[in-house]
């Protein structure tokens, strides 16, 4: 600890020795550090594979090393040569593995066979791949109705795969696709199609190169994306202004030491980030935004009141934009005390951001599920997108839109059909190409998908990757969902909680990984493809051996489980599962932007997907950028708990040592907590007032009052954090269980997970804090 502030000792920069030193220690953890650290050289190469982290896109003109600590995490954990085995499941009941921790699952390292849960024994067993698409095809056969079944899709699947297993579920008949994007960005892709026209960002990887000044909005690069610094650095080094406004004060947009600058590691330096670092109170980015705008018009008035040229590019207002009188109407009649107590900064901060919007010429605005995961989230990026359309900041090089997605492919999945409302577009394409039937009935989303399974509506449960246990609010009442189903199928490559939660007929089907090679029936070696945050789509291809010759590719399981169901009289799945290309075919012909597919993705860097938005092209209802004029929210959660006494607000989020759901360690260096993950950070002052020590031991209450269900999370240590007052933050999946599933993003039905109201109560060996 740092006993002089009472915080603790957190590294003083991002990156450096210490990500080197992180590297080689899951390198070596992996028991396969050679085969490990030569994937590594191939991760984000144009001959290589796509890091299976996260979506933050590749330079056009690349560099000796694409990588990062958090890719050479993914990498290892997935090239590590333990393996789960049947007779791992015969050693162990599944209801001794569900008390085990999410770390403890996955480091028993790769699963190897296909297994079928055999309820009288409590344990999984090997079974041969024809029996299990027999039965599970069987199984889905005999419902009533196709939409008694939810297709959930990971982000870390390929478009190829993604392609094929919505084709699947929509030649089975339903619409019913729950989507990681559910819980995260889907609040970006609704604002920006109202807003734009799009639900995509307007940026290249190159625009980062240009910007005068870029706004970070809820998102921590270091851990999350940490391929961002590199970009972020760079262009702060030639002056660019970086504004970061994120609650918790975070090391990565503070400083970084870049690995690969050999001088500055031989120096021990590093470089500063953020040129301004503002901490508004959780949910109040919106009242932050409005405020830079009031400041705006006020300085444009009184630049026309002095006889000079306007602050804003009226041009472009007039040009190609929508409502912007009424949301001028709606800013300037906006009380400077609402966004003051709203978004928990001084005047004077928002004025000094206001300095740096106006003194930029390019300005780019990127945000990630710190802005997504609020009841508001929606209005809040249209106000984002208002503020960049005063000055014409979109359309333009060095200036735009950047909401950073999470998984690899998150954005490709959505491009390529998984979508629960679904283009009319799209269903007619893929009637006319197979002679379907698509169904146009709106299906579930991920929290319509746990609804309709708590009430015996949906049936069935098809998981393609990810961790839908771990990953989803609620928790218990996930668990009691996916138990209630007749039949639960997880495609994986490692063993996780989702797993543990059988329905009566319960199979886990393990799956090639993005680094290992796959190869057809004729030997050659086939390539997936995923999309980035920026447009671009990539090849994929494997290098290493697979973990098992058992393994199947995503694609070949969705295909033999298709073949199984609806038959290959209309679609040749087997044909397709042995040749991607003929996806990719398909893909060209029925998604629009893929003409020439299969030639321009095996082009170094790929290619980039047509964004009209980005050409101020905006295919809205009016033709134009529209400006949102919504008033400020009544009440943002932090307001509404200053008002119940002894309420805080939670945001959960990610350690340095995790990936989403995936824990790779017990450490989060950056935020100075090792070796374990029961933590919560709160304000010093917060802890006085609680009568609390540094390091005691509480439980989380929460206190949402719609459903009236008492959510516990049980012994989490305090540790006192640079966040504003009345704030609460700790590691998710563990403090999901205080989610409540009936808290969500109006507009989105994004989970909440960033402004959940909660008590901290005693335990009983200690006396701490206030009971509930």
């Amino acid at each position: 600890m740092d006993r002089s502030q009472g915080l603790p000792k957190r590294s003083s920069a991002a990156g450096g020795w210490g990500a080197l030193k992180s590297c080689g220690k899951f390198l070596l953890g992996s028991r396969a550090p050679l085969s490990g650290a030569r994937a590594l050289l191939s991760a984000n190469q144009p001959d290589g594979f796509d890091c299976p982290g996260c979506a933050w896109g590749d330079p056009a003109h690349g560099s000796s090393f694409e990588f990062c600590e958090n890719g050479v995490k993914a990498v290892s954990w997935e090239a590590t040569d333990k393996r789960v085995t049947p007779r791992f499941f015969s050693k162990h009941l599944v209801s001794e593995l569900r008390g085990w921790t999410d770390y403890a699952l996955e480091s028993e390292g790769r699963l190897t066979h296909p297994m079928r849960y055999d309820a009288e024994t409590d344990t999984y067993r090997a079974v041969e791949w024809d029996e299990a698409f027999a039965e599970i095809g069987a199984t889905l056969r005999g419902l009533d109705h196709p939409d008694r079944v939810e297709f959930y899709t990971s982000g870390r699947a390929s478009n190829e795969a993604a392609y094929l297993y919505q084709l699947f579920a929509r030649a089975y008949g339903t619409n019913n696709f729950p989507d990681c994007s559910n819980m995260c960005h889907e609040a970006s892709g609704i604002a920006l199609v109202q807003a734009i026209g799009i639900g995509k960002g307007t940026v290249l990887l190159e625009d980062f190169e240009k910007a005068d000044a870029i706004f970070v909005v809820g998102q921590n690069p270091g851990t999350n994306h940490p391929r961002m610094l590199g970009d972020l650095r760079r262009a702060a080094e030639r002056g660019a202004r970086v504004v970061v406004l994120n609650p918790v004060r975070e090391r990565g947009l503070e400083r970084f030491a870049d690995p690969q600058n050999s001088v500055e590691m031989l120096r021990g330096a590093s470089r500063p980030i953020a040129s301004h670092y503002f901490q508004p109170k959780p949910g109040g980015d919106m009242a932050a935004f409005r405020g830079i705008a009031k400041v705006v018009f006020a300085r444009d008035a009184a630049a026309l009141a002095a006889g000079k040229p306007s602050l804003l590019d009226h041009a472009f207002i007039a040009a190609h934009t929508s409502a912007f009188a009424d949301y001028r109407a709606a800013v300037e009649a906006t009380a400077w005390d609402a966004i003051l107590d709203q978004s928990g900064l001084t005047r004077e901060e928002i004025e000094t951001a206001a300095d740096v919007y106006l003194g930029a010429d390019k300005v780019i605005a990127t945000w990630a599920m710190g802005v997504t995961q609020h009841r508001h989230s929606v209005a809040t990026i249209r106000e984002i997108a208002n503020l960049l359309f005063l000055r014409g900041h979109i359309g333009r090089p060095g200036a735009g839109l950047c909401p950073v997605r999470g998984h690899s492919n998150v954005q490709g999945d959505r491009t390529v059909g998984i979508n629960e409302k679904p283009p009319v577009a799209l269903l007619e394409a893929l009637d006319r190409e197979f002679g379907l039937n698509a169904p146009r009935k709106h299906g579930h989303n991920v929290l319509g998908a746990i609804g309709a399974m708590l009430d015996g509506s949906s049936k069935a449960f098809i998981g393609l990757g990810g961790n839908f246990v771990r990953a989803t609010p609620d928790t218990k009442l996930v668990e009691k969902a996916l138990a209630g189903c007749e039949l639960t199928v997880h495609i994986a490559t490692k063993l996780n909680h989702s797993h543990l939660v059988p329905g009566r007929v319960a199979y886990l089907l393990p799956c090639l990984g993005r680094t290992e090679i796959d190869r057809n029936s004729k030997g050659k070696v086939q390539i997936v493809t995923v999309e980035d945050s920026m447009s671009m789509v990539h090849g994929s291809g494997g290098i290493n051996k697979p973990a098992s010759p058992h393994l199947r590719s995503e694609i070949g399981i969705i295909a033999g489980m298709a073949a199984a169901t609806v038959g290959s009289e209309r679609i040749d799945w087997a044909a397709l599962a042995d040749d991607y290309d003929l996806i990719r075919d398909l893909i060209e012909r029925t998604i629009p932007g893929f003409a020439g597919f299969n030639t321009r993705v095996r082009r170094p860097r790929g290619f980039m997907l047509r964004n009209l938005a980005a050409e101020r092209v905006f295919e809205t209802a009016t033709g134009r950028a529209g400006f949102a004029s919504g008033p400020l929210p009544v009440a943002t959660e932090h307001q509404r708990a200053s008002t119940q006494g002894d309420t805080f607000v939670l945001q959960t989020f990610r350690s340095h040592d995790q990936y989403n759901t995936t824990i790779y360690g017990l450490d989060d260096r950056y935020r100075g907590v090792y070796g374990e993950r029961r933590v919560v950070f709160a304000h010093p002052d917060d802890l006085a007032e609680l009568k609390a020590r540094s390091g005691e031991r509480v439980d989380l209450v929460c206190v949402h009052a719609e459903d009236g269900v008492v959510r516990v999370a049980e012994d989490f240590r305090l540790v006192p954090f640079d966040m504003p007052r009345g704030s609460l933050a700790g590691y998710y999946p563990e403090l999901n269980v205080l989610v409540p599933l009936s808290a969500f993003g109006e507009f989105s039905d994004t989970p909440t997970s960033k402004s959940v109201l909660v008590q901290v109560r005693a335990r009983a060996a200690n006396a701490v804090g206030k009971a509930a």
